[in-house]
Protein backbone atom coordinates (compact mmCIF):
# COMPACT_ATOMS: atom_id res chain seq x y z
CA UNK A 1 0.00 0.00 0.00
CA UNK A 2 2.87 2.33 0.53
CA UNK A 3 4.47 1.36 -2.95
CA UNK A 4 1.12 2.66 -4.24
CA UNK A 5 0.51 5.67 -2.04
CA UNK A 6 4.05 6.50 -3.31
CA UNK A 7 3.83 5.84 -6.73
CA UNK A 8 2.38 8.95 -8.26
CA UNK A 9 4.69 10.74 -6.33
CA UNK A 10 7.69 8.93 -7.67
CA UNK A 11 6.27 8.91 -11.16
CA UNK A 12 6.08 13.13 -10.88
CA UNK A 13 9.85 12.92 -9.95
CA UNK A 14 10.74 11.28 -12.47
CA UNK A 15 9.13 12.91 -15.09
CA UNK A 16 10.29 16.43 -13.48
CA UNK A 17 14.36 15.13 -14.06
CA UNK A 18 13.77 13.66 -17.27
CA UNK A 19 11.91 17.14 -18.34
CA UNK A 20 14.93 18.73 -16.95
CA UNK A 21 17.64 16.64 -18.56
CA UNK A 22 15.49 16.69 -21.94
CA UNK A 23 15.65 20.20 -21.77
CA UNK A 24 18.71 20.63 -20.95
CA UNK A 25 20.09 18.24 -23.60
CA UNK A 26 17.88 19.26 -26.44
CA UNK A 27 19.54 22.97 -25.44
CA UNK A 28 23.20 21.40 -25.53
CA UNK A 29 22.24 20.36 -29.06
CA UNK A 30 20.49 22.73 -30.51
CA UNK A 31 22.52 25.23 -29.46
CA UNK A 32 25.28 25.02 -31.88
CA UNK A 33 22.86 24.17 -34.56
CA UNK A 34 21.51 27.48 -34.19
CA UNK A 35 24.53 29.23 -34.19
CA UNK A 36 25.60 27.43 -37.55
CA UNK A 37 22.41 28.63 -38.86
CA UNK A 38 23.15 31.97 -38.20
CA UNK A 39 26.49 31.44 -39.54
CA UNK A 40 25.66 30.03 -42.72
CA UNK A 41 22.59 33.28 -43.05
CA UNK A 42 26.25 35.57 -42.88
CA UNK A 43 27.89 32.98 -45.61
CA UNK A 44 24.90 33.29 -47.76
CA UNK A 45 25.18 37.38 -47.78
CA UNK A 46 28.89 36.49 -48.60
CA UNK A 47 30.21 38.06 -44.89
CA UNK A 48 33.68 37.70 -45.25
CA UNK A 49 33.74 37.77 -40.89
CA UNK A 50 31.45 34.68 -40.80
CA UNK A 51 32.56 31.45 -39.13
CA UNK A 52 30.90 28.45 -38.05
CA UNK A 53 32.55 27.85 -34.00
CA UNK A 54 33.90 24.41 -33.35
CA UNK A 55 33.21 23.97 -29.74
CA UNK A 56 33.64 20.40 -29.96
CA UNK A 57 34.89 17.09 -32.07
CA UNK A 58 30.61 15.24 -31.95
CA UNK A 59 29.01 15.24 -35.48
CA UNK A 60 28.24 18.40 -35.22
CA UNK A 61 31.94 19.95 -34.57
CA UNK A 62 32.74 18.06 -37.80
CA UNK A 63 29.39 19.72 -39.99
CA UNK A 64 30.84 23.30 -38.64
CA UNK A 65 34.28 22.57 -39.40
CA UNK A 66 32.69 20.93 -43.24
CA UNK A 67 30.96 24.27 -43.36
CA UNK A 68 33.95 26.68 -42.59
CA UNK A 69 36.00 25.12 -44.89
CA UNK A 70 33.12 25.21 -48.12
CA UNK A 71 32.88 28.57 -47.50
CA UNK A 72 36.48 29.40 -47.63
CA UNK A 73 37.02 27.45 -50.60
CA UNK A 74 33.77 29.38 -51.82
CA UNK A 75 35.34 32.65 -51.16
CA UNK A 76 38.96 31.26 -52.67
CA UNK A 77 36.72 30.41 -55.81
CA UNK A 78 35.22 33.61 -56.19
CA UNK A 79 38.25 35.71 -55.84
CA UNK A 80 39.99 34.15 -58.46
CA UNK A 81 36.80 34.54 -60.38
CA UNK A 82 37.15 38.07 -59.87
CA UNK A 83 40.91 38.24 -60.61
CA UNK A 84 40.35 36.51 -64.22
CA UNK A 85 36.72 39.14 -64.96
CA UNK A 86 39.32 41.76 -63.83
CA UNK A 87 42.51 39.93 -65.93
CA UNK A 88 40.11 39.93 -69.21
CA UNK A 89 38.71 43.36 -68.58
CA UNK A 90 42.10 44.73 -68.77
CA UNK A 91 43.08 42.91 -71.82
CA UNK A 92 39.95 43.78 -73.50
CA UNK A 93 40.54 47.07 -72.52
CA UNK A 94 43.88 47.10 -73.64
CA UNK A 95 43.38 45.69 -77.47
CA UNK A 96 40.44 48.64 -77.45
CA UNK A 97 43.51 50.99 -76.88
CA UNK A 98 45.48 49.06 -79.08
CA UNK A 99 42.89 49.04 -82.34
CA UNK A 100 42.53 52.94 -81.85
CA UNK A 101 46.27 53.76 -81.30
CA UNK A 102 46.44 51.53 -84.82
CA UNK A 103 43.95 52.69 -86.70
CA UNK A 104 45.33 56.18 -86.02
CA UNK A 105 48.89 55.11 -86.97
CA UNK A 106 48.00 53.26 -89.87
CA UNK A 107 46.08 56.11 -90.82
CA UNK A 108 48.47 58.67 -91.24
CA UNK A 109 50.57 57.16 -93.62
CA UNK A 110 47.80 56.18 -95.77
CA UNK A 111 46.39 59.58 -95.72
CA UNK A 112 49.84 61.17 -96.91
CA UNK A 113 50.20 58.63 -99.47
CA UNK A 114 46.65 59.24 -101.01
CA UNK A 115 47.45 62.78 -101.23
CA UNK A 116 50.66 62.78 -102.83
CA UNK A 117 49.42 60.94 -105.31
CA UNK A 118 46.04 62.27 -105.95
CA UNK A 119 47.94 65.63 -106.52
CA UNK A 120 50.25 63.80 -108.81
CA UNK A 121 47.49 62.74 -110.91
CA UNK A 122 46.49 66.02 -111.07
CA UNK A 123 49.50 67.59 -111.70
CA UNK A 124 49.12 69.93 -109.14
CA UNK A 125 51.97 72.54 -108.21
CA UNK A 126 55.14 70.88 -106.65
CA UNK A 127 53.41 67.30 -107.55
CA UNK A 128 54.08 67.02 -111.03
CA UNK A 129 58.01 66.68 -110.31
CA UNK A 130 56.95 62.49 -109.87
CA UNK A 131 60.50 61.55 -110.10
CA UNK A 132 60.73 63.05 -106.29
CA UNK A 133 57.30 62.34 -105.17
CA UNK A 134 57.11 58.38 -106.22
CA UNK A 135 60.16 57.32 -104.51
CA UNK A 136 58.46 59.55 -101.11
CA UNK A 137 55.45 57.27 -101.68
CA UNK A 138 56.80 53.96 -101.99
CA UNK A 139 58.92 54.78 -98.71
CA UNK A 140 56.14 55.81 -96.91
CA UNK A 141 54.49 52.30 -98.44
CA UNK A 142 57.23 50.22 -97.09
CA UNK A 143 56.83 51.97 -93.90
CA UNK A 144 53.30 51.45 -94.06
CA UNK A 145 54.25 47.63 -94.63
CA UNK A 146 57.15 47.06 -91.70
CA UNK A 147 54.04 48.83 -89.14
CA UNK A 148 51.43 46.52 -90.33
CA UNK A 149 53.90 43.52 -90.22
CA UNK A 150 54.57 44.38 -86.56
CA UNK A 151 50.91 44.85 -86.01
CA UNK A 152 50.01 41.30 -87.03
CA UNK A 153 52.66 40.49 -84.50
CA UNK A 154 51.74 42.03 -81.67
CA UNK A 155 47.95 40.48 -82.59
CA UNK A 156 49.31 36.94 -82.76
CA UNK A 157 50.89 37.14 -79.35
CA UNK A 158 47.09 37.43 -77.15
CA UNK A 159 46.73 34.12 -79.34
CA UNK A 160 49.72 32.81 -79.25
CA UNK A 161 51.35 33.73 -75.80
CA UNK A 162 52.46 30.72 -74.11
CA UNK A 163 51.47 27.87 -76.77
CA UNK A 164 55.50 27.96 -77.43
CA UNK A 165 56.89 24.90 -74.52
CA UNK A 166 59.61 26.12 -72.24
CA UNK A 167 62.76 24.21 -72.98
CA UNK A 168 66.68 23.86 -72.17
CA UNK A 169 68.68 26.08 -74.45
CA UNK A 170 71.96 26.76 -74.79
CA UNK A 171 72.10 30.88 -74.20
CA UNK A 172 75.23 31.20 -76.05
CA UNK A 173 74.07 29.28 -79.40
CA UNK A 174 70.45 30.98 -79.34
CA UNK A 175 72.53 34.63 -79.08
CA UNK A 176 74.55 34.09 -81.70
CA UNK A 177 71.70 33.29 -84.24
CA UNK A 178 69.85 36.05 -83.04
CA UNK A 179 73.30 38.82 -82.88
CA UNK A 180 73.97 37.91 -86.42
CA UNK A 181 72.47 39.97 -88.79
CA UNK A 182 72.88 43.09 -86.03
CA UNK A 183 76.00 42.59 -86.59
CA UNK A 184 76.20 43.44 -89.83
CA UNK A 185 73.34 46.33 -89.82
CA UNK A 186 76.11 47.58 -87.28
CA UNK A 187 79.00 47.27 -89.47
CA UNK A 188 76.91 49.11 -91.84
CA UNK A 189 76.05 52.23 -89.70
CA UNK A 190 79.63 52.12 -88.10
CA UNK A 191 78.60 51.00 -84.35
CA UNK A 192 80.91 49.27 -82.52
CA UNK A 193 79.29 45.83 -80.83
CA UNK A 194 80.93 44.19 -78.30
CA UNK A 195 79.51 40.47 -77.85
CA UNK A 196 80.85 38.41 -74.75
CA UNK A 197 78.49 34.99 -74.47
CA UNK A 198 78.59 32.85 -71.61
CA UNK A 199 79.76 29.15 -72.57
CA UNK A 200 77.81 26.49 -71.67
CA UNK A 201 75.08 28.29 -69.52
CA UNK A 202 71.68 26.79 -70.10
CA UNK A 203 68.23 28.89 -69.85
CA UNK A 204 64.68 27.61 -69.32
CA UNK A 205 62.97 29.58 -72.09
CA UNK A 206 60.66 29.54 -74.74
CA UNK A 207 63.30 29.92 -78.26
CA UNK A 208 61.23 31.48 -80.44
CA UNK A 209 59.52 34.36 -78.42
CA UNK A 210 62.63 34.76 -76.42
CA UNK A 211 64.61 35.24 -79.91
CA UNK A 212 62.17 37.80 -81.07
CA UNK A 213 62.05 39.67 -77.52
CA UNK A 214 65.70 39.80 -77.82
CA UNK A 215 65.85 40.67 -81.39
CA UNK A 216 63.60 43.60 -81.08
CA UNK A 217 65.95 44.73 -78.24
CA UNK A 218 69.10 44.72 -80.55
CA UNK A 219 66.92 46.65 -83.34
CA UNK A 220 65.88 49.62 -80.80
CA UNK A 221 69.81 49.73 -79.77
CA UNK A 222 71.04 49.78 -83.19
CA UNK A 223 68.52 51.98 -84.21
CA UNK A 224 69.33 55.00 -81.41
CA UNK A 225 73.13 54.33 -81.30
CA UNK A 226 75.06 56.93 -83.22
CA UNK A 227 78.25 55.64 -85.78
CA UNK A 228 81.31 55.36 -83.79
CA UNK A 229 79.60 54.47 -80.39
CA UNK A 230 79.56 51.13 -78.62
CA UNK A 231 76.81 48.69 -78.17
CA UNK A 232 77.46 45.73 -75.44
CA UNK A 233 75.83 42.12 -75.00
CA UNK A 234 77.12 40.57 -72.19
CA UNK A 235 76.01 38.29 -69.61
CA UNK A 236 76.23 38.44 -65.67
CA UNK A 237 75.07 36.33 -63.36
CA UNK A 238 72.31 34.35 -65.38
CA UNK A 239 71.22 38.08 -66.72
CA UNK A 240 71.59 38.96 -70.06
CA UNK A 241 72.18 42.46 -70.60
CA UNK A 242 72.29 45.15 -73.73
CA UNK A 243 73.47 48.36 -73.50
CA UNK A 244 74.09 51.00 -76.08
CA UNK A 245 75.66 54.20 -75.91
CA UNK A 246 73.04 57.54 -76.68
CA UNK A 247 70.95 60.07 -74.64
CA UNK A 248 69.75 58.90 -71.59
CA UNK A 249 65.90 58.90 -72.22
CA UNK A 250 64.35 60.88 -69.08
CA UNK A 251 62.33 59.36 -66.53
CA UNK A 252 58.81 60.66 -68.29
CA UNK A 253 59.83 58.86 -71.42
CA UNK A 254 60.74 55.32 -69.00
CA UNK A 255 56.91 55.70 -68.48
CA UNK A 256 55.60 55.30 -71.46
CA UNK A 257 58.52 53.59 -73.18
CA UNK A 258 56.50 50.02 -73.46
CA UNK A 259 53.07 51.47 -74.36
CA UNK A 260 52.03 50.68 -78.11
CA UNK A 261 53.12 53.17 -80.63
CA UNK A 262 55.18 55.34 -77.92
CA UNK A 263 57.75 56.88 -79.50
CA UNK A 264 60.11 59.91 -77.47
CA UNK A 265 60.08 63.43 -78.26
CA UNK A 266 63.33 63.66 -80.28
CA UNK A 267 61.91 60.94 -82.31
CA UNK A 268 58.61 61.09 -83.63
CA UNK A 269 59.36 60.84 -86.78
CA UNK A 270 58.99 57.06 -88.34
CA UNK A 271 62.05 57.18 -90.25
CA UNK A 272 63.29 57.64 -87.13
CA UNK A 273 61.61 56.21 -84.68
CA UNK A 274 60.34 53.31 -85.91
CA UNK A 275 56.99 51.78 -85.40
CA UNK A 276 56.94 52.46 -81.45
CA UNK A 277 55.82 48.14 -81.13
CA UNK A 278 59.28 47.08 -80.96
CA UNK A 279 59.54 47.40 -76.96
CA UNK A 280 55.61 46.70 -76.72
CA UNK A 281 55.95 43.23 -78.41
CA UNK A 282 58.73 42.38 -76.33
CA UNK A 283 57.35 43.39 -73.42
CA UNK A 284 54.43 41.73 -74.15
CA UNK A 285 56.80 37.77 -74.63
CA UNK A 286 58.29 38.24 -71.27
CA UNK A 287 55.32 39.35 -69.40
CA UNK A 288 53.68 36.50 -71.06
CA UNK A 289 56.27 33.80 -70.25
CA UNK A 290 56.62 35.44 -66.42
CA UNK A 291 60.45 36.70 -67.46
CA UNK A 292 61.68 39.32 -65.69
CA UNK A 293 63.07 42.09 -67.21
CA UNK A 294 64.33 45.85 -66.61
CA UNK A 295 64.92 49.15 -69.18
CA UNK A 296 67.23 51.57 -67.12
CA UNK A 297 68.96 54.67 -68.31
CA UNK A 298 72.90 55.44 -66.93
CA UNK A 299 75.55 57.29 -67.43
CA UNK A 300 76.44 56.58 -70.87
CA UNK A 301 73.04 55.37 -72.47
CA UNK A 302 70.70 52.80 -71.95
CA UNK A 303 70.12 49.45 -70.52
CA UNK A 304 68.23 46.47 -71.01
CA UNK A 305 68.37 43.58 -68.50
CA UNK A 306 66.30 40.04 -68.90
CA UNK A 307 66.89 38.11 -65.90
CA UNK A 308 66.94 34.27 -66.80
Amino acid sequence: GVVLELLPFTLLICLVISVVFALFYSQKLTSPITHISKATERMEKLDRQAVCEVNSEDEIGKLAKNVNSLYQSLLSTIDNLQKEIDHVSVVEQSKVDFMRAASHELKTPVTAVSFMLDNMMMDVGKFTDHDTYLPKCKELIEQLSEMISDILDTSKLSFSSQDENVQAVPLDDLLTKVIAPYLLIAKTKGLLIDVKLPDALTVNIPPDAFSKAVANVLSNAVNYTSSGRHIRIYTEKRKLIIENECTPLAAEHLEHIFEPFYRPDFSRARNSGGSGLGLYITAQILTAYHIRYSFVAFEQGMRFTIFS
